[in-house]
């Protein structure tokens, strides 16, 4: 059975083609010569005016539709535009109308029906492009909910975000690093609401336009916002069990001058979670000979965040764009560890474990974006400044207690973490086509300094609580990196290429002080541990984007690609923190960053509007690559139990190489499915401390969706995901399956919607692993996150159902939020 997710996606039938003309046109704004993006064409029986075919304009407010050969009403539409008809037009050969344009209308805004929607995924030279609004099962979740769905993506039951089956991805926003991403950690993108997001580009092959940061690539995260003249916007509510209750209010007002927006949204989860481990330790490498964990994790998350901006617009060419973003975050997470320890198979000890973590979080960041514009064909400049500050308190109250021999307190920790961080951006991009041919420069500035202090109270042999000078420090990282790139594009006949050139400088440069006496500290964590380190690196990352149209709606595509993973301040931080008193985490101040070569060989082949098929096969090697491990420290508790740390260290080399295919099948108007399978193998070598850690692995992954509209406009949506099995150095990982469901059912004139939606239909979504080392053995199985229902409701007030913004002239890599 848990193979037949994945055998579904081979299974769809391929249909023959007909006779067909093409279709083809421009529609621009009458009054600014701007193309229009997602203007409706709408192909009519010129009979019944029943619809026989439909789409969409892209960025250059282009569109291209096939049609049997006949005749035929043409309809243009564009949300708080005049529509223009063209009747009984003969399409018994391929015509093109040429440019059409369309003028704003005089009374206020109406809606304008959508009768066809867009193809969930549009593949450009150097990325694929994902529609994420049209998936009901992502309605009343997060933004890492919303990733998940992605082809090429997978999220970890921990919500670590994975590319290909890498986790080095680089996370955009609008194209550019930001505190809505959470400074580059995921953890907040699982609290903002999946409905901010308009797409999501998967970019594999990178041009040197994004940073050189990530060695899986990019997922480059476009948030909405509507641009059309008048008030327009929709109020969004969800319950679910367990708990998952919010409201979100998106709005936008346009006049001549300006165009005010605003999004705002409260959350309040409660997602339970589960683990069980079981270590079995080798004979004179612990007192107890086997250690059993049970795990409960109750969590309470609360997130209210705003975004507010406005546009003002200088003339038809020029405008400027400032807005602001907050998040404030009150989090508590209360995890129950029942831990059992055995002696030749009899229970010899038996502990309670109660951690009371509190969390509050507050986010501020404030943008300015200016764009002028030249003409109407994509000449522009614009320029970006974006300032940041994020600041983190957490309080960590820990104890435990003997409850099998004589009932006592063993242990007691007080932790308070304190986590400043401020990142600065600057950024400017000129762009001038020219022709078919395409020049871009620009510069990038990012500069990021994050001051985290770590405090440790600790229960002495008195029984009282004492500060921990050994532990508790101050360290103090900076991540400063200097950009510049140009590149170059030109399309010649069939065959177009991108060629680009990024220059780094990068700085890592960390301060560590103790609170206590540093050289007891150096000692301590030993004389080659460097407390303070400023390392300099720079670099060149070209990049190489080839095409080649086999035919109208088949290309071929070679990327290349050099990109750079560089360690996070939390990988190099030398100080120990711990999840526990058995468990601890160090950095390594000696890790160096990591640099990768990558190529990628991609085919699309659409089969008129009813199937259409994109694959890639890929290969990257990287050098000092990075690698979790885990050993004994050495140490034991008061109680006798070893103390394992983790450490990340620079393996020689990583290689990686795979496979993808994706499909969309659309068999009737009303039957919509699309299919993905990923498989990769992956081979590194390196020792650490004598021993080998070299390991070889493949896997895969594969999904499908299906989506069907009922009757009584009622839609219904299923999502299976399935992950094979995975090894590195030290631990293997059991394959995953799971299943998600949603309905969904407009009413009041298609200005609601009601939806339900099930993630995890089947509970199944757990991960089980297996690690050996030389001193024990550990199976644990972790479950983040339970099942989880939710029912959500949208209404929309002068917005259509399917128009998820408008106006927009380019908003792909730059937009705003």
């Amino acid at each position: 059975m848990k193979y037949i997710y994945v055998s579904l996606i081979f299974l769809l039938p391929i249909i023959g083609l007909s006779q067909e003309s093409k279709l083809t046109g421009k529609v621009i704004d009458k009054s600014q010569n701007f193309p229009l993006e997602y203007a409706t064409i709408s192909i009519l029986n010129p009979t019944t005016n029943e619809l026989v075919e439909g789409g969409v304009t892209n960025t250059k407010g282009e569109f291209s539709l096939k049609v049997e050969k006949g005749t035929y009403n043409v309809k243009i539409e564009y949300i708080s535009f005049e529509s223009k008809t063209f009747n009984n037009l003969d399409l018994s050969k391929n015509k093109d109308l040429g440019t059409i344009k369309l003028g704003i209308k005089a009374d206020s805004l109406d809606e304008v029906v959508v009768t066809a929607e867009t193809t969930t995924v549009d593949v450009r030279l150097d990325k694929k492009i994902y529609n994420i609004g049209k998936d009901l099962t992502t309605s009343g979740a997060t933004i890492s909910d919303a990733l998940a769905n992605v082809p090429s993506v997978t999220v970890d039951v921990d919500g670590a975000i994975n590319l290909r089956g890498n986790n080095n991805v680089r996370i955009l926003i609008n194209g550019k690093p930001s505190a809505i991403a959470g400074f580059g950690s995921t953890d907040v993108l699982q609290q903002l609401p999946a409905e901010a997001i308009e797409k999501v580009e998967v970019i594999t092959s990178p041009s040197a336009r994004y940073d050189a940061e990530g060695s899986a690539g990019i997922l480059n995260i476009v948030l909405k916002r509507d641009k059309t003249l008048g008030f327009n916007g929709s109020v969004r509510a969800n319950i679910g069990t367990p708990l998952n209750n919010g409201i979100n209010v998106n709005a936008n007002a346009r006049t001549d001058r300006f165009n005010f927006f605003t999004n705002i949204g409260y959350t309040q989860r409660q997602p339970p979670g589960n683990a069980v481990f079981e270590n079995n330790y080798f004979e004179d490498t612990s007192q107890f000979d086997r250690i059993f964990e049970r795990r409960d994790y109750d969590r309470d998350r609360e997130n209210f965040n705003v975004n507010i901006g406005s546009t003002y617009f200088f003339n038809d060419t020029t405008e400027v764009t400032v807005s602001y973003f907050n998040r404030m975050g009150d989090d508590s997470d209360l995890t129950n560890n029942d831990t059992e320890r055995f002696i030749n198979g009899d229970l010899a000890s038996q502990t309670i474990r109660v951690e009371n973590e509190l969390e509050e979080e507050m986010t501020h960041q404030f943008a300015v974006n200016f764009e002028k514009r030249y003409d109407s064909e994509g000449h522009r400049l614009t320029a970006d400044f974006q300032y940041a500050i994020d600041d983190e308190k957490t309080t960590n109250l820990i104890e435990e207690n003997e409850v099998f021999l004589a009932p006592e307190l063993i242990a007691q920790d007080d932790i308070v973490e304190n986590n400043d961080q401020t990142d600065l951006l600057i950024q400017a991009d000129y762009v001038r086509p020219m022709g078919d041919a395409q020049f871009e420069a620009g510069f990038r500035g990012n500069y990021e300094n994050e001051v985290t202090d770590f405090r440790l109270n600790t229960l002495d042999q008195n029984g009282q609580l004492v500060f921990d000078d050994t532990i508790s420090n101050v360290f103090d990282y900076n991540e400063n990196v200097t950009a510049v790139y140009s590149q170059y594009g030109n399309k010649i006949g069939k065959f177009s290429f991108l060629l680009g050139l990024r220059y780094e400088h990068t700085q890592l440069k960390g301060k560590t002080t103790p609170y206590g006496d540093i050289n007891n500290i150096q000692e301590l964590l030993g004389e080659d541990v460097d407390l303070n380190f400023d390392n300099n690196f720079s670099g060149f990352f070209p990049t190489v984007n080839l095409n080649f149209e086999i035919g109208e709606d088949e290309n071929i595509t070679l990327g290349y690609n050099r990109r750079i993973n560089r360690p996070r301040g939390w990988f190099v931080n030398p100080f120990p923190s711990r999840s526990s008193r058995t468990n601890i985490f160090q950095g390594n101040p000696s890790l160096n960053p990591a640099f990768s070569n990558a190529f990628d060989l991609g085919y699309l082949k659409r089969f008129d509007k009813l199937l259409t098929l994109n694959g890639s096969v890929y290969y990257q090697r990287e050098t000092d690559s990075f690698e979790r491990i885990q050993e004994e420290t050495g140490q034991t508790t008061s109680d006798g139990i070893p103390i394992i740390r983790s450490i990340p260290i620079n393996l020689s080399s990583n290689e990686r190489y795979g496979a993808e295919i994706g499909v969309l099948y659309n068999p009737t108007d009303w039957w919509r499915l699309n299919g993905s399978f990923n498989y990769f193998k992956f081979i590194s070598d390196g020792q650490f401390n004598g021993r080998d850690f070299g390991a070889e692995n493949e896997s895969f992954f594969g999904r499908f969706s299906s989506k069907i509209d009922l009757p009584w406009k009622v839609q219904w949506q299923t999502n299976a995901f399935y992950r094979g099995p995975r090894e590195n150095a030290q631990t293997k990982t059991d394959p995953i399956a799971s299943l998600d469901l949603a309905f969904s059912k407009d009413f009041l004139n298609d200005n609601a919607t009601i939806s339900l939606n099930v993630r995890d239909l089947f509970n199944s979504r757990k991960r089980q692993q297996f690690t050996v080392t030389d001193e024990f053995t550990s199976n644990s199985e972790f479950q983040w996150r339970e099942r989880q229902i939710t029912m959500t409701v949208v209404y929309r007030f002068n917005q259509n159902k399917r128009q998820s913004r408008g106006g927009n002239q380019d908003y792909g890599d730059d937009g705003g939020y």
